[in-house]
């Protein structure tokens, strides 16, 4: 079994890859059921995005 571990830290700095823009992680959590992480940045605190939709700096 693959072991689960997040790619990204809560503050370090990403950018989303659908617009480019560069943002804050500022929580990070493990969705149990879809087995992935899902991230909410500083910048938009209402909206989530899974570790496919970001991109390391």
């Amino acid at each position: 079994m693959k072991s689960a571990t997040n790619l990204y830290k809560t503050g370090q700095s990403v950018n989303i890859k659908e617009t480019g823009e560069t943002v804050t992680i500022l929580k990070t959590q493990y969705v149990k059921n879809m087995k992935r992480y899902s991230y909410t940045v500083k910048e938009h605190p209402s909206t989530f995005y899974f570790e496919e939709e970001l991109a390391k700096i």
